[in-house]
């Protein structure tokens, strides 16, 4: 029974953690109802549904102990009351009597926000017990993470689950990535710097690199990675999306849906990507972690090539790469401009001088960096570069954490943040040709930037080193 209604930021007045007893609400969901609590006072109970067999005094203490391990900057206060407000209900997803119990904890309670944090393979169990109990028609809406589906047809099967019950303004697909400060940083450096922005267009901008690096592998991960791999695990959604935040056209209004529209625009506007110009790699060692198959040809490393056919990005190719156990960890967006015309004033002997560059890093820290050519100090008439630098200081304002912005927007009714149906299915087309011909994986050695033959899709000039301090 599909809701009929249609809120205008209409704030939940509970909220249901479906999978209160795993990983996710240990790390990330209790640490963001503390902050939550000790920032907004939530004001509302909290009611965690487990096949656990727990007991809510034992809920509460694994509460207590993921906020203590994991929140900076503590609050006793709103500590114990999270914890006061929570309730739960045990039992097995698919039997009747798990939502009947559920339903007499949600009776004072209009509109209920449910958030899916259990594997894909259950949503269609709990979707359809919300649907029983009429939580879906009470104006709650219903909050799934990442992965959205594991190629188009299961993403479009996903998709017409949840919206046979809940319309689409209700369902908050998160992908914490565009919580982040430091995302956010990057939307709003276009909308807020007009004469930058002018610059930001095919015809100054020679190519974009989009890189998410890390140091370390997939330890402790193994079933799990073994079974998406780099393309599926980031580059389908944290990358797309932080590129469709970059590349989109500044929206009409401040509406939630207009910006959604923009990146709608960007992602729809992608050519499907052509496995000639993907390489994928496998660090040396990876087939020795646990539960990951001693023949798996699950690629850790990939590198790639996007193209975005509008009038601002026609033409400018977007290297995209990825990979676990690299040299260092570092997620950047950089654009490379085109070079002059002519360089008149080298010095003698001197190689072509660089592009100028813009780099927004995302982590670690937060820094951009404006890239140019300035007059070599001394007689000669020569030109060197130099980084223009803005750096993040840590205490710089109050950083509120990606999980904890995402989900007070999901509680107040605010869908600016997340994904829509129809970027999913776009980001998704674009895609499904490289896993339709994934091609080979090769090897590379742990600590070094990826296989050898990921050169052959770099971009011209090869990928930008880590500027100073990023070593």
């Amino acid at each position: 029974m599909r809701s009929t209604i249609h809120p205008k930021h209409d704030r939940s007045d509970a909220l249901v953690l479906f999978g209160i007893t795993g990983d996710l609400a240990y790390k990330k969901l209790f640490p963001a109802l503390h902050d939550l609590e000790a920032h907004e006072d939530l004001d509302f109970p909290v009611i965690g549904v487990a096949r656990s067999d727990w007991t809510l005094d034992e809920l509460k203490e694994r509460a207590e102990a993921s906020m203590r391990e994991h929140v900076e900057d503590l609050d006793e206060d709103a500590m114990r009351t999270v914890i006061d407000r929570l309730e739960y209900v045990q039992g097995d997803y698919g039997h009747p009597d798990t939502f009947e119990r559920l339903n007499e904890l949600l009776d004072d309670c209009s509109r209920p926000l449910a958030y899916l944090a259990i594997p894909p393979s259950l949503f269609d169990e709990v979707v359809e017990g919300l649907d029983r109990i009429g939580a879906n028609t009470r104006g709650g809406g219903v909050v799934v993470e990442k992965p959205f589906g594991r190629d188009l047809e299961s993403a479009q099967e996903l998709d017409d689950l949840l919206r046979a019950s809940f319309p689409e303004e209700l369902i908050y697909r998160i992908d914490h990535f565009l919580g982040k400060e430091t995302v956010l940083d990057v939307m709003l450096f276009r909308l807020a710097n007009p004469v930058l922005d002018t610059l930001l267009h095919r015809h100054e901008v020679d190519h974009i690199q989009i890189t998410m690096a890390e140091d370390f592998g997939i330890e402790g991960r193994g079933g799990f990675y073994d079974s998406v791999g780099a393309v599926r695990d980031v580059v389908q959604n944290h990358l797309l999306q932080i590129m469709a935040v970059f590349l989109a056209d500044p929206p009409v209004s401040d509406d939630p849906e207009a910006l959604r529209d923009e990146k709608a625009k960007v992602l729809k506007a992608m050519r499907p990507m052509d496995p000639a110009e993907m390489v994928r790699g496998q660090y040396v060692g990876y087939l020795d972690v646990d539960q990951v198959a001693p023949d798996s040809t699950t690629e850790t490393f990939v590198s790639l090539i996007a193209r975005v056919e509008t009038w601002r990005w026609s033409d400018v190719p977007i290297h995209i790469r990825a990979g676990k156990a690299m040299a260092e960890t570092r997620t950047e967006i950089a654009v490379v401009f085109k070079r002059p015309p002519l360089s008149l004033y080298r010095g003698e002997g001197m190689d072509e001088p660089p592009p100028n560059t813009l780099r927004f890093r995302l982590k670690p820290g937060e820094r951009i960096d404006l890239g140019i050519q300035l007059k070599e100090p001394g007689e000669e008439i020569s030109t060197h570069g130099v980084h223009m630098t803005y750096e993040w200081k840590p205490g710089q304002g109050r950083h509120t954490e990606a999980y904890a912005r995402l989900l007070g927007d999901a509680i107040k009714g605010d869908r600016t943040l997340f994904a829509r149906s129809d970027s999913v299915m776009a980001a998704w087309s674009a895609v499904q040709p490289l896993i339709d011909e994934p091609g080979p994986v090769h090897p590379y050695q742990p600590g070094t930037q990826g296989p050898p033959e990921a050169d052959r899709v770099a971009p011209p000039g090869g990928w930008l080193r880590p500027l100073y301090g990023d070593e």
